[in-house]
C-alpha cells in the first residue's frame, strides 16, 4: 500500500472524524459541516492560469491554480472571502480534480498550484495520486500556514513547492483577526517540517521570445502580509525565522496588498490600507536581518483588481 493511500485512510486525515487542520473538531463531514464549513467532497471555485504569484511561480505562462472553497481560518480581511467564507463553489471529485491539474498542464501552466485545500485533504491526495503518472510539472501548496504536522507530511510526497502564509507572531492578533490563538504555536511547527521535507530551494532557468524566466522547482517560501499599525508584529516575525530556520533553506515574500475587505470594517484599526512608511519600516528590518533572498510587493498591488473573479472557470 503506497504511503498516499496510507495517509487518506488514517484517523487524522479522514472526513467521518475530521481533524484535517489544527481546529480539531472532530466532526463526521458526512453528516455536517465542521468548523470549516465544507461537506465531505471537494468544493472549487476557479481553475485557471493565474499570474499574480511570485515572479518564480507565475513565470510567463502562469501558475495552473486551482482555488478551493472553504478555510480553517476565519480572516477578517480575507481577500477571497466569497469562496472562504461564503462558499461559492462547485463540487469536484477526486477524478475530475486529477483532469483539471493535467488540463491546466496541457494549457502550459508552469505548476499545479493548491490553493487552501486543507480542508479537501483526502480527495486532494487522491487526486495528486491518480494524476501522478502524467503530471510532470512541480505541484505547489498555497496555505494560511495554520497546517497540522501530519497534514504537511501526507502531502510530502506530492508537494514540491511550499507556499505558507506566516500571518503573526502575536495570539492576541491571530485571535483577534482570524479565530485562531493558537496560530504562531501551530504555523511554526508546520512550517518548519515543510522546510524539512522540501530541502534548500531549487531552480531552473529557460529562455523564451527572448526573455529568460527563473522558474522554483523545489523549495518554500514564506509570505507575510503587513497588516496596518502591525509593523512591530511583522518585525518580530522576521526576527524569529532569522533565529529559528536554516539560513538559506527559503525564500520571504513581503506583502504590501492588503486591502480592506469583508469584515475589516468592524476592526478601524485595520479597516485602511497600509502605509508606504509601514511597509518599508518592515521591508528594511528584514535586510538588515539578512533576509535577503526573496521578494518585495510595489505598493500598487494594493487593488482589488488583483483579486481573481471567481465564476466556476475551468472546473
Amino acid at each position: 500500500m503506497n504511503s498516499a493511500t496510507t495517509a487518506t485512510n488514517s484517523e487524522s486525515l479522514s472526513y467521518e472524524n475530521c481533524r484535517l487542520c489544527p481546529r480539531s473538531c472532530g466532526v463526521n463531514r458526512r453528516l455536517r459541516k465542521g468548523y470549516c464549513q465544507s461537506p465531505a467532497q471537494a468544493v472549487a471555485a476557479r481553475a485557471a492560469l493565474h499570474f499574480w504569484e511570485e515572479p518564480c511561480i507565475s513565470g510567463l505562462h502562469g501558475s495552473g491554480t486551482v482555488f478551493f472553497s472553504g478555510c480553517t481560518l476565519r480572516c477578517c480581511f480575507c481577500q477571497n472571502y466569497r469562496i472562504s467564507s461564503e462558499g461559492f463553489g462547485k463540487a469536484v471529485t477526486a477524478g475530475r480534480l486529477a483532469e483539471i491539474f493535467l488540463e491546466l498542464q496541457a494549457q502550459g501552466a508552469h505548476n499545479i498550484n493548491l490553493v487552501t485545500a486543507t480542508q479537501y485533504l483526502p480527495t486532494v491526495l487522491q487526486a495528486l495520486q491518480d494524476a501522478r503518472p502524467r503530471l510532470t510539472i512541480p505541484v505547489v501548496y498555497n496555505c494560511g500556514g495554520y497546517e497540522t504536522i501530519d497534514a504537511v507530511n501526507a502531502l510530502a510526497p506530492y508537494v514540491d513547492i511550499w507556499l505558507p502564509d506566516l500571518k503573526y507572531y502575536s495570539g492576541e492578533l491571530s485571535a483577534r483577526y482570524s479565530g485562531a490563538p493558537d496560530y504562531f504555536q501551530i504555523a511554526a511547527p508546520a512550517i518548519r517540517q515543510m522546510i524539512r521535507t522540501a530541502g534548500r530551494p531549487r531552480f531552473s532557468s529557460f529562455e523564451e521570445n527572448g526573455r529568460s524566466v527563473r522558474l522554483m522547482e523545489r523549495g518554500v517560501i514564506i509570505r507575510h502580509m503587513v497588516l496596518p499599525g502591525q509593523k512591530e508584529d511583522s518585525i518580530r516575525l522576521l526576527s524569529w525565522m532569522k533565529d529559528s530556520l536554516p539560513a538559506g533553506s527559503f525564500l520571504i515574500s513581503l506583502l504590501s496588498q492588503y486591502t480592506p475587505f469583508y469584515h475589516s470594517s468592524d476592526y478601524p484599526e485595520i479597516n485602511r490600507r497600509i502605509t508606504t512608511y509601514e511597509y518599508e519600516k518592515v521591508v528594511d528590518a528584514a535586510l538588515s536581518l539578512g533576509l535577503t533572498e526573496g521578494f518585495m510587493q510595489k505598493k500598487s498591488s494594493a487593488r482589488e483588481e488583483y483579486t481573481p473573479s471567481f465564476a466556476l472557470q475551468g472546473i
